[in-house]
């Protein structure tokens, strides 16, 4: 039943009949793609896995018929004779190790890791089952089983063709015997298992390989100087800037150099390499090779500062229970005054307010922190803290004493971004960009993270913050670094909510100023005096208003309702608005006559009213409410629960039309006499259709009337239409009430606990770290690393864009940014030791920079010229030097006697240039007719590996089963 199933698998695999293919390329073992296939058989009630190995080979029809010869030997036995392939760097152990030449084969394994086939008769048994399904299936590709335990990658195996056997046997010793140490007694294994019956035995050829490793660099330190900290906390900018990542490992990411050299073709006789003498010297190799080993995971300083980073995204405690609540728990004098401070607040008498602030509560809340805390337990030394402070508010510096208004007010929204590809991939991260306050708060507190406190030193600093953004709030000045306009959805919600208090403070400054500019009504020219400052301006500034054909119903759509607050500089008058619809719209046919315009900003070129004729004027209006994402999110929330029900659409309109009221009361109040026509001509040109028609005395005229939506019976525009009141804006309710969304940002930025702030800020981290390895490869140049950064980025925008990505993600991607700073920190550590840089001669530096480039990125690199070669030549000082640091100890006697041949040699002499080869390779092959003298002559050959750890012998001996 057994053998039954190997047969089907074979069949269904079509692995049945002459396997054909051309002679293998050189290096294909290593380039060319493996790939395999799997299946499950088991014997009784043991099982076996099935496994198909091969080489993907493209075949023309051409070859396939010029290779059906009568009799061909198979595939398999071809191969054997193959030198292209005798030492590939990397393919299956059945390939690499015992290098049989295979271009295909199949394993048969017991399917548990832990079962093994150990006992003799069991593997015979396994044996004979394969080499009958291997006869009655004419299958000639080989079969190999797997005996003994998995890790000592033992197999035996067939491979039978028309009148032909191939056996493949195997030997795995610990220890090795004196005589197969050397070439002389591997021939002699190799003579005596052939058993050849003629006398003059036809020449051996073999190729024999070494491989020398050098661990020890240090004639080289690691060129990476680990960042000053004392300059750091010194508030110095040394070492390592705030703002700037730090990059690059701090131990030698190459671990060890290995060195392969190689004799490819040698005949028997040519060299002798015996227990006392050998002619193998590196030098006269000639072929060498060179691998290197990497360090595992290195220690990389931009790697550790993302990881530590994140790791604080999974912290549970709040800032309170980092920095400690025991502030507020003297409930004594302090705690009084702020009661009575409160109650003074809402006395009418008179009161300084400026002493009642919240600012100097909250400062006299720190001073009792600071008591309870002691200065020293302070999280962050007032040093830093400072410096910190400096770098995210430049503008602070001038500030000279507490409360002058000495601080400046730029904004860095007055400089154009520049337009390049890194600048703007902060919308393709949702982070911030990279001059910005979000991004530089993002790398200080990844900094202090790392080296000022760890999570205590990132809640003091972000405490500071909010104090700072209060204060800034409080006192009318501008945040800076931030664009101006509404918030930036492209940016982070934490970007977007400092942008919302940079508007506040904006609005109320501009207010403020109105106020003290006049408390009277101003004229529509008169200025509110912070014209050249801000950007976004508040309603009464007529200087920065909207620009003709600015269509506003984009904004209509994520519009609050109205607030019910009044404006500051005067009550509403007539306010109307809670007035019946046909009570205002009566007066509304009345109100020509009485009122004079107000609030206009200019004429609308040469458009005039359709009834009085005069010039149409565009109104001074309120700017539309600026809303962060989350704020959007809300509103449509809201919008989407009233349902389709009449009153609830209704409801919903009435919602989304504040702003539309409000332009609407504006421009009654600035074209005393217009109508819903005048307005929408305005305000939506596309909803006025015009068109030429003749009249009765046969003139061409323009008739103009509205479009098909605003004629649908009680439209929600003509229904506002009817509500509006001529107000000017400065007299309308405020449509965005500045106090009351400054107070909602502040008090989302009080309540952000360390974690919820990482996670707000790791985007611009990464982005910052992109940045950053972008920036150290342009330096390198590698090929390879510039394809991984585009995945990076791709993969980063795909993930960052949702609000809460998975930690898994996160963490590859973290992962892929520390993989590219391992690739480049060992590019620099591979310069350093083959001297790149020091190199005179430009053609001699480009082979180098090729050479160091290849040992990255392919498993194994052969050196031009061998030892010859100026690669070579560079190889083998690195060799020599290390041979004259480790100086050998003296062997004892017993040692002495027992040391391997190879140790006995090298003793006999000086210090040779290189160490003990740690692998010997060998392979021996020749054509002999087995078993009688009149057989067909079949390859032979085997190969030996010895390491230090254990030896290795794989042969596959070829038989002519014709007669036997």
């Amino acid at each position: 039943r057994f053998i039954s199933k190997i047969e089907e698998v074979l069949n269904d695999w079509k692995l049945i009949g002459i396997s054909s293919g051309k002679p293998l390329e050189k290096g294909v073992y290593t380039t060319g793609a493996w790939e395999e296939k799997s299946d499950e058989i088991s014997f009784a009630d043991f099982k076996f896995s099935i496994t198909h190995h091969y080489l993907v080979q493209e075949l023309s029809d051409k070859d396939v018929k010029e290779d059906l010869v009568e009799d061909a030997l198979p595939l398999p036995m071809q191969d054997l004779l193959c030198m292209n392939n005798d030492f590939p760097p990397r393919a299956h152990c059945l390939v690499r190790w015992y290098v049989y030449g295979l271009r295909e084969f199949v394993v048969i394994a017991p399917a548990a890791n832990n079962d093994a086939v150990l006992s003799e008769s069991k593997c015979n048994l396994l044996l004979s089952s394969v080499s009958i399904a291997l006869g009655n299936t004419g299958c000639q590709v080989p079969l190999f089983v797997q005996i003994h335990h998995k890790w000592r990658r033992m197999y035996v195996g067939e491979c039978q063709g028309p009148g032909v056997r191939t056996d493949f046997e195997m030997v795995h010793l610990r220890k090795v015997p004196t005589q197969y140490t050397h070439l002389s007694g591997l021939l002699d294994v190799f003579k005596s298992k052939i058993g050849c019956p003629l006398t003059p035995l036809p020449p051996v050829s073999m190729a024999i390989r070494l491989t020398y490793v050098l661990q020890d660099w240090q004639q080289y330190f690691w060129p990476q100087q680990p960042p000053d900290i004392d300059a750091l906390v010194g508030g110095e900018v040394g070492g390592l800037e705030f703002g700037k990542l730090p990059f690059g490992a701090c131990e030698d990411p190459i671990s060890e150099l290995h060195l392969a050299t190689t004799w490819p073709h040698l005949t028997e006789g040519i060299i002798v390499d015996n227990d006392v003498y050998s002619d193998l010297d590196p030098i006269q190799a000639p072929q060498w090779s060179v691998r290197v080993r990497k360090a595992d995971n290195p220690q990389c300083l931009l790697g550790d500062f993302l990881t530590e980073f994140f790791k604080l995204c999974r912290r549970k405690e709040s800032t309170d229970e980092i920095l400690g609540r025991s502030a507020f728990e003297e409930e004594g004098k302090e705690v009084a005054d702020i009661s009575h401070a409160l109650s003074k607040l809402t006395e009418p008498a008179p009161v300084p307010i400026h002493k009642l602030s919240v600012t100097n509560m909250v400062h006299s809340a720190k001073k009792k922190i600071r008591k309870h805390r002691g200065v020293d337990e302070s999280p962050l030394n007032n040093e830093v803290l400072n410096t910190i402070l400096l770098f995210l508010f430049p503008d602070a510096a001038d500030k000279l004493a507490e409360g002058s208004e000495s601080r400046t007010s730029t904004s860095a929204g007055n400089n154009p971004p520049p337009e390049n590809e890194d600048y703007n991939l902060f919308s393709q991260f949702k982070s911030a960009p990279s001059d910005s306050l979000t991004y530089k708060l993002a790398l200080c507190l990844c900094m202090i993270n790392f080296y000022h406190g760890g999570v205590k030193g990132v809640a003091h600093l972000w405490q500071e913050f909010v104090l700072e953004m209060r204060y800034r709030w409080e006192n009318n000045y501008l945040i800076p670094g931030l664009a101006n306009g509404p918030p930036d959805l492209r940016c982070c919600l934490l970007h977007q909510k400092l942008q919302m208090l940079n508007c506040c403070i904006e609005r109320k400054k501009a207010r403020d100023e109105g106020k003290k500019g006049s408390v009277s009504d101003r004229s529509p020219g008169g200025s509110c005096g912070d014209a050249g400052k801000g950007a976004d301006h508040s309603a009464d500034n007529p200087e920065k208003e909207k620009e003709v054909g600015k269509s506003w119903e984009s904004w209509s759509d994520s519009e609050e309702e109205f607030f019910e607050c009044l404006s500051d500089t005067e009550d509403l008058k007539g306010n109307g608005q809670e007035n019946g619809k046909k009570g205002g719209a009566k007066e509304g046919n009345k109100e020509p006559v009485n009122l004079k315009p107000e609030g206009r900003l200019h004429p609308h070129g040469k458009l005039t009213l359709l009834h009085p004729g005069e010039p149409l004027y565009i109104p001074i209006t309120q700017e539309p409410a600026p809303m962060t994402e989350d704020l959007l999110e809300e509103q449509s929330e809201v919008l989407a629960k009233l349902g389709t029900s009449a009153e609830g659409a209704h409801l919903r309109a009435r919602m989304q039309s504040a702003c539309l009221l409000s332009d609407m009361e504006s421009f009654k109040a600035a074209n005393p006499g217009c109508c819903l026509e005048d307005f929408v001509r305005w305000y939506s040109p596309r909803d006025y259709i015009e068109e030429e028609v003749v009249d009765e005395k046969g003139n061409v005229v323009i008739k103009g009337e509205l479009s098909a939506r605003m004629k649908i019976p009680s439209n929600m525009w003509v229904e506002a239409w009817e509500t509006a009141k001529p107000v000017p804006a400065r007299r309308q309710k405020r449509l965005f009430d500045d106090t009351r969304e400054a107070e909602k940002v502040l008090h989302y930025l009080a309540v952000q606990k360390p974690a919820d702030l990482a996670r707000h800020l790791l985007p611009c981290i990464i982005h910052a770290a992109v940045l950053k390895v972008k920036e150290e490869e342009a330096l390198e140049d590698i090929s390879s690393v510039k394809k991984i950064i585009k995945q990076i980025i791709s993969h980063s925008s795909k993930v960052l864009r949702f609000p809460n990505p998975e930690d898994k993600k996160l963490e590859e991607i973290i992962a892929q940014i520390m993989s590219v700073e391992a690739i480049i920190a060992r590019a620099r550590s591979l310069k350093a030791k083959f001297g790149v840089e020091k190199c005179e001669d430009e053609e001699e530096k480009e082979d180098l920079q090729r050479f160091v480039n290849c040992l990255l990125e392919q498993p194994e690199v052969s050196v031009i010229g061998a030892g010859r070669g100026p690669a070579g030549s560079i190889i083998h000082k690195l060799f020599v030097n290390a041979q004259r640091v480790s100086t050998v100890p003296p062997f004892d006697e017993e040692l002495r006697r027992s040391g391997s041949s190879e140790e006995r040699r090298l003793n006999m002499g000086t210090t040779s240039d290189f160490p003990l080869p740690t692998g010997r390779e060998v392979i021996l092959r020749t054509t002999v007719p087995r078993p009688a003298p009149y057989s067909k002559p079949l390859p032979q050959r085997m190969y030996s590996v010895l390491t230090k750890e254990d030896f290795r012998l794989a042969g596959a001996f070829s038989a002519d089963t014709t007669f036997f």
